[in-house]
Order: structure tokens, then C-alpha cells, then sequence
């Protein structure tokens, strides 16, 4: 019996919406470093790049207001996916983030992951993460950088641009955690033979 080859690509997609790809990238991690971990027991391993500032700190608190690429491999299919994280603290009117496309034009998958109103005390505030989804076309062509727009229900613009080398320390991090995972032909013969 052949291996369904197309079901663990498609779990991947499907915990990218729910829990795996949610929730912002760890607090602590050097500046330009793409750290990696185990998730699920090891079935996932995540990437996340060095965080870097879309707009000043909220109020002046760390860790408001940042992106960050990650990405998420299936150690048993090879198959991945990467997305721009963003985290947006502003007070006024609830922006409600929900589209991305590309510098082209180019529509993105767009992944909500939260919102929250933080106070309303003397005008109101909000926190909101949110990503897009980045193809692998578009990481590849990102030679000098990757320019992502994401647009509110409310008319507000967010453009944020990756530099080029940041994209590429993402790509190579994958890309030899990728070369590093058996191949399925290597799984498949070390595979018991069916009784």
C-alpha cells in the first residue's frame, strides 16, 4: 500500500489555524538569531526570526508593536510553511486587521490569531496579532527584501518591509533542517513489511 504523501502537508496547513501557528514568537531570543524548537513532541519544528520594531514600543513597553518571520516544518513529510507575524498595539478607533498582499499586488493568506481591547479608560487601546501567509515563490524572489501590506476594516495601511537578509537567514534555517530530515524513501524501507 502507498503512503498518502498529501496528508501531511494538508495537517500542517490545517495547525497553521489552529493553536500551532497561533500565539506570538517567544519573548526572549538573541537579535539576529532564527531560533529553532521542537513542538508536538518533536512532529513540528518552529523557526522564529530576530523580532524587529513596525512601530515605536506601545507606551514604551518592550515587546509591543514588532514582526517577526516564522515558519513551521513537519519532521515526518517535509512540508512547511512560513508566515510575517505581526503585533500591533495602538490606541483609537479598533483597527481589525484582515488582508495582506505583496509589493505586486499579490493577495496573501491572511491568519487572525487575536485581539484584544486593552482599556477604555480615557480612550480606548487595542492589541492585535495577526500574519500572512508568504509563499515559497515570493521567499525565493526576496533577494532584496519582502514588502508586505496589510489592510484593516477600518481603511488603515500597515506596510512592513523584511529586510533581504532576513528572509534568507529564515530560508537557510528551513532549508537545512529540510536536508537534515530523512527522506520518505529512507522511512518507508525502514518501515516494517505489512503481515
Amino acid at each position: 500500500m502507498k503512503p498518502v504523501r498529501w496528508l501531511g502537508p494538508l495537517l500542517l496547513l490545517a495547525l497553521t489555524g489552529c493553536g500551532l501557528a497561533s500565539g506570538p514568537p517567544p519573548r526572549i531570543q538573541p537579535a539576529d538569531v532564527v531560533t529553532i524548537s521542537a513542538e508536538q513532541g518533536g512532529r513540528f519544528l518552529a523557526f522564529v526570526g530576530p523580532r524587529h520594531e513596525q512601530a515605536p514600543p506601545f507606551l514604551g513597553v518592550p515587546n509591543t508593536n514588532f514582526y517577526a518571520l516564522r515558519s513551521w516544518l513537519d519532521t515526518r513529510t517535509g512540508a512547511h510553511v512560513t508566515q510575517l507575524y505581526v503585533e500591533d498595539s495602538y490606541f483609537g478607533a479598533k483597527r481589525d486587521w484582515d488582508a495582506a498582499r505583496d509589493a505586486a499586488g499579490q493577495k496573501l493568506k491572511f491568519i487572525p490569531i487575536s485581539q484584544n481591547e486593552i482599556t477604555c479608560d480615557n480612550g480606548c487601546s487595542y492589541a492585535e496579532e495577526f500574519a500572512a501567509e508568504l509563499p515559497d515563490a515570493l521567499l525565493r524572489a526576496s533577494g532584496k527584501g519582502l514588502t508586505i501590506i496589510f489592510t484593516a476594516k477600518s481603511g488603515a495601511e500597515k506596510t512592513i518591509a523584511v529586510p533581504g537578509a532576513f528572509v534568507e537567514k529564515q530560508r537557510l534555517a528551513l532549508a537545512a533542517a529540510r536536508a537534515n530530515l530523512p527522506t520518505a524513501a529512507a522511512a518507508a524501507a525502514a518501515a516494517p513489511a505489512p503481515r
